[in-house]
This record gives C-alpha cells, structure tokens and sequence, in this order.
C-alpha cells in the first residue's frame, strides 16, 4: 500500500490549520533546534513568491521595488563593475588599436549593440524565460529539459553533460571575477598618485582574505546595505558618464550599427581581437541569469531596464567621450579620468566597495552552483551550511570558500595587473553563453512547443553574436585563458569520476555475494517468518542510495545480529529536477508488510535534505513510528581500487576512492543525529 502526502493529512485545532512541521515547533528538544530552521526555510513566503512568473505576478509595487533593490545588489554587481575595465582594454589590452576617432567610436557601436542584443534581447526577454520553476543558471537549464526521464530524447543526457561542463566552465570565472574587478578598483590610485603603485597587490590581497574570511557570517545583514551601495554606484557611474558626453557629445554616433560595421571593414583582424575586449562588457549576463532564482524574473529586468543598462550605456559613451576629448591620453584609465581630480579617492573608494559587492556575488554563485551539483550527483557531499533560516540562497560552503580565496590570491599574485587578468577573463563565459543558446533552443522546442520556423531564426541569430566572442576569446588562450579552460577540464574530471564511481559503486552493493544478482526485497520480507529472527520494539531508519532490491546494510545487519526492530524504514533520498519540493510533497511511503516500510523522501536541487525532519512527517500518515528514539542505519564504504573489476581506469578508481573518503558523512550531510546513528563498514572493490 502507498500512501502520499496531501493537504487531506493536515491536523486541524479550532479555525486554524497547521502542518506537521509547524507542530515540530512546539517540540521542547533543543537538539531540533536545526530541524525547525529547515522547515522555516522550506516554508519561507520569500521561497513561493519567487518560484515562477504566475507568483510575480502577484507581487504588490512595494515587494517589486525592494526585490529589484536586492537584485542591484547581487545580480547586477558582476556586470556593473566592467567599466572599470572594459573599455580601456580595448586600447590597452589585447589589441594595442589606437584611439583615433573612428576606433572609440567603433568600439562604441560594438559595445551598445552587445548590450542590447546579448543582455537586453537574449537574456532579458528569452533565457530568463527558460527558468526551472524561476530558478536560473546553466544546471537548472540543462534538468530543465529533465533528461532522467524514461522517455528522454537520445541526445538529452548529451545535453546534461553539455551543461555540466559549461558549469565547470564558470569556477574559472569565479576564481578570475573576484581578482580582476578588486585590482582594478585599487588600481585607480595609481591616477591620483604613484605613492600606492607598490602596494596595490598587498592592499588587493588584503581585502580579498577579509571578503573571504566573513563568508561565514552570511550575507543576510551586510546584505541589507548591497542594494543602496549599488544604487549610488550606477547614479556615479551614469553622472560621470553624462558629464563626459556633455563634453564630446558627437560620440553618440556609436549607437548607429554602420560604425560598428565599419570598425570591422578598416581594422580586419584586429578587429576581430578587439572583441575579446568589447565581451567584457557582458560577462556579468550569465551571472544574472544564475541570480534570477534570488528575486524573480520581473524585479532582475526592472533593475536592467530602469538603472542598470542606461547607467552603464551613459558611462561607456563617457569614457569614449573622455578618450576624444583628450586625444587618447586618458586611455590607460579612462574610468577614473572622467572624475575631476578632488574625487579619485572617494571614486576608488566606492569602486572598491562595489567590486567587493560583485566579488560578493559571484561568490555566492559558486556556493549555490556546488550545492547543486551536489544535489544532482555531480560532486561528492560537501559541508553546506545554510547561513539564513529563511533566504534559501544564502548559503556557506567552507572547503569551496577556502579553495576559491587561495586560487584567487594565487592569480593576482601571478597575473599582478587587471590588464594581465582580462587575457584570462572571458573564455569560459563565452562559452557558457554560446552553450546556454543552444540549450534554449531544446527548451524552445520542447518545453514550449514553439515551431521550427521560430527557434530556429531567433537561436541563429543570438549565435550569430554568440560564436564570434567566443572565437575571439579563444584567442586568449596563450595569454592567459587557458586557467578557465583547464579549471573546467579538471572539474568535469572530478564530476564525471564521481558519478560514473557511485554508479559502479551501487552495481557492486546491490548484487547479491553468491548470485551477484540484486536480492528481490519481497524474499527478503518473506524471510522474516523465520524464528531463528527476533524483532525487538523500536523504530530502525536505513538510509540507503537505491530503491533496487534488499539494501546491502539491512542483510548484514540481519546476518550478523539476528534480530531486527519491529518497524524497519527503508529510507531513500532522492534529488528531483526541480529547485524546490515543498514539505506538503515531501514524502511517499510503501507499506511492504512484516514491519517493512519504503520511505522516500523528496529534495529539489536547491534544498537541503534534512532527514529527521522528513521521518516526523510520517505521523501524518497516522503511523505511529517512534521516532525521537529512532535508529539510523548508515553506510560507510571503504572503497578498494582494483583493475581486476571491470569499471573505470585504475587512477580514476584511486580518485574516486580520495573523494570518496574525504566527501561529506551521510551523518552530517542528511543532518542526522551522531548518537542515534550506527555506521556499518563495507568494503568495496571498484
């Protein structure tokens, strides 16, 4: 008999109706202190009010304003921190092209047509379309498309490993956003005064351990301050730039395309080169993209259309400005050259806090894309520690945080200059761009059902703007781009060794020693007539990976010990495509008989899985589990690398036993009390 979770297994007091993990409230146990946090966050209104447009849509003008608020705060820090050095790497950087009239204002057109068909067009009014139940990113695109469904087109697990490593591609980027926007900031001191030249490395480095030392704390106070920063910052970013165009307003010629079109006629080659450059001015697009489960899809495009894109319009076409009015001598830092002299510090100062803020960002991003993967099974259980009880995405992963700070240290210490870093800067993004076209495309046809004679235009076209970056990114592989590359290779070396070695490993689990065929879980129950078995009271929870024959723990738990608890739990986690299952759904029980339960519980790709929380709301099926003095079951493999089993390369079987043994204990990572808990030690060869 199966039983599923419904609004019918509600407990009902007077006119009120509550839930049972409301009634976990009322518990007087400290040690769920925990578990009420997580339900909190299951439940958060802040959590339902962003899963979709049909919620948005309901949002009152007050909520809109303050979640476009938060948005300029996180969203929108990547990308409106390019000026500091976008631009000037146009003329500085990867081209040396002089800055004669007709360049900047070349450029220009390039930079505004970039804005508007990549950001404006592709993102704003089609991908941010593309969301999983409003969550955005590269993995909630590519499940999407749900390519674990039985009957999934033959190129849909093509697709899942597409996204994955257009995911990898980003932890490049994450690495070189922190490094390249801090040491650009700083690096305005250098127009003031050569005083600081020797120090902008040290005083970089410095404030990239502290961004990284408060990870910790959360983000939900410092948090509150994000938005109205950026608020100042896009209000002096389109002043300054208004102020240069006041000055030099000819420049505005560049929103004419023809310039752009002229720009590639006279410079051929370089020109094609500049582009590296000119994508700069983009990075930041897929990062809002990701942040799009944050706030929603109507608050991220509010803060574009209103403040961001028009700030960031007015500053570009300020510095082309300043570079016509100066006769290119500005072009080494043309940013801060549109300030007067008395604001460079101040302006360094803010740049600094803004670029601390889109480091910030970006940083969060690399927490929230690990946990899913995490939860997908594309990287061993990590440590996530939920830093908020009721803003999902504000979350903590130390090991991450470390690896991050010590990488990026490592390429401000190797790359010294935010022009060296910008040769690094770009390849992944690109890439992911050009690969969350392609996946949209899928979601065009398949999820919305448009004709061919739709997608396949509009997909051309944002290609055609797609590839060329990417193919003048490529050109920064010598230079400097070949660190995102190689930081994607080696983590989808790290993801695939994981999950092709969970999957041998749960091969080799559920055979059977004399068979080696899995053990039919009906025998298994029949077998329990037999008297040499004793069954004591008490509720034991075996908290097993497969839901495919007798879990291994359970038959050696039997044969060893020769009794077994009145009611057995057979309890399996499973991770759904979609960011979030609400508690209401959260469980679905078997009654296999004799005792024997099949429990599964059920976590979307954002959450994470807290186990005792789950096993209380058995009481709502009007079982009667004893639960408070449950027993967990856990799993503990030792795995033995051998290349007598069929399966990976032996250096890969070594991998994935390291990983293996230093990933996250099922104990702490489905949040299970220590002293309840009994580990059984299996060894494995693979």
């Amino acid at each position: 008999m199966t039983r599923y979770r419904s609004d019918e297994h509600k407990f009902r007091g007077g006119s009120n109706y509550y839930t049972a993990d409301q009634e976990l409230e009322k518990t007087k146990n400290a040690s769920q202190k925990n578990e009420q946090e997580q339900v909190a966050q299951e439940h958060s209104p802040e959590e339902h009010a962003q899963s979709g447009e049909k919620e948005e849509s309901s949002l009152g003008t007050g909520r809109l304003i303050a979640l476009s608020l938060g948005a300029l705060g996180v969203s929108y820090g990547d990308i409106g921190t390019s000026p500091l050095y976008a631009l000037r790497e146009c003329f500085t950087g990867s081209s040396n092209l002089p800055p004669s009239n007709a360049n900047v204002i070349g450029v220009l057109s390039l930079i505004f047509w970039a804005l508007i068909l990549i950001v404006s067009t592709k993102y704003m009014m089609f991908v941010t379309r593309a969301n999983n139940n409003g969550e955005g990113g590269m993995l909630a695109l590519a499940a999407l498309l749900n390519p674990w469904r039985h009957d999934a087109k033959r190129y849909s697990p093509l697709l899942l490993k597409l996204g994955v490593f257009g995911s990898a591609m980003l932890y490049g980027s994450f690495m070189l956003t922190p490094a390249i926007s801090v040491t650009s900031a700083v690096e305005g001191l250098n127009v003031a005064t050569t005083v600081f030249k020797p120090y902008v490395i040290p005083i970089t480095i410095a404030i990239l351990i502290v961004l990284f030392s408060i990870q910790s704390q959360g983000t939900e106070t410092v948090g509150k301050f994000f938005g109205p920063v950026m608020i100042v910052w896009f209000v002096t970013l389109g002043t300054l730039g208004f102020y240069g165009i006041y000055q030099e307003p000819g420049v505005l010629a560049g929103i004419n395309p023809s310039y752009g079109a002229d720009f590639f006629l006279r410079n051929r080659w370089v020109g094609f080169v500049v582009l590296g450059a000119v994508f700069l001015v983009v990075t930041g697009g897929e990062a809002m993209y990701a942040d799009m489960g944050h706030f929603g899809r109507r608050p991220i495009q509010i803060a574009w259309f209103t403040l961001v894109l028009p700030a960031l319009l007015l500053n570009y076409f300020g510095q082309g400005a300043m570079l016509l009015h100066t006769q290119g001598d500005a072009s080494h830092q043309p940013f801060y050259h549109l300030a007067p002299s008395w604001a460079v510090y101040p302006l360094v100062i803010l740049a600094t806090a803004a670029t601390v803020i889109a480091s910030q960002a970006v940083i969060s991003g690399a927490f929230s894309l690990t946990r899913q993967a995490v939860q997908l099974g594309q990287l061993p259980p990590m440590r996530l520690l939920q830093t908020s009880s009721a803003e999902y995405g504000q979350i903590y992963v130390p090991t991450l945080n470390w690896l991050l700070m010590l990488a990026t240290i490592g390429l401000v210490l190797g790359f010294q200059t935010s022009t060296n870093l910008a040769w690094a800067y770009g390849v992944g993004i690109s890439f992911a761009m050009t690969l969350t076209t392609c996946l949209a495309f899928f979601v065009m046809r398949e999820r919305w059902q448009w004709p061919l004679w739709i997608a396949l235009p509009l997909t051309t076209l944002f290609l055609g703007v797609d590839l060329p970056f990417f193919g003048a990114n490529l050109l920064k592989i010598p230079r400097g781009g070949w660190f995102p590359v190689t930081t994607a290779v080696l983590v989808c070396l790290l993801m695939s060794t994981w999950r092709r070695g969970r999957e041998l490993l749960g091969q080799r689990l559920s055979q059977d020693e004399d068979t080696q065929e899995p053990m039919p879980l009906a025998q298994f129950i029949n077998d329990l007539d037999t008297d040499d078995i004793v069954r004591v009271k008490g509720t034991a929870i075996f908290i097993t990976s497969s839901d495919v024959g007798t879990p291994p723990m359970l038959r050696h738990h039997l044969e060893h010990n020769q009794v077994l608890h009145e009611h057995v739990l057979l309890l399996t986690v499973r991770t759904e495509d979609t960011p979030r299952i609400p508690a209401a759904d959260r469980l679905r029980i078997d009654d296999l008989g004799k005792g024997v339960y099949r429990v599964f519980a059920r976590y979307g790709f954002m959450q994470n899985p807290n186990v005792p929380v789950a096993v209380r709301l058995c009481e709502t099926f009007g079982y009667d589990f004893d639960t408070d003095k449950a027993t967990y079951y856990v799993g503990r493999e030792t795995i033995i690398p051998s290349d007598e089993v069929p399966g990976m390369m032996l250096w890969r079987d070594k991998l994935f036993a390291f990983m293996s043994r230093n990933a996250t204990q099922p104990t702490s990572y489905y949040r299970v009390p220590p002293e309840r808990v009994i580990e059984l030690g299996l060894r494995v060869e693979i």
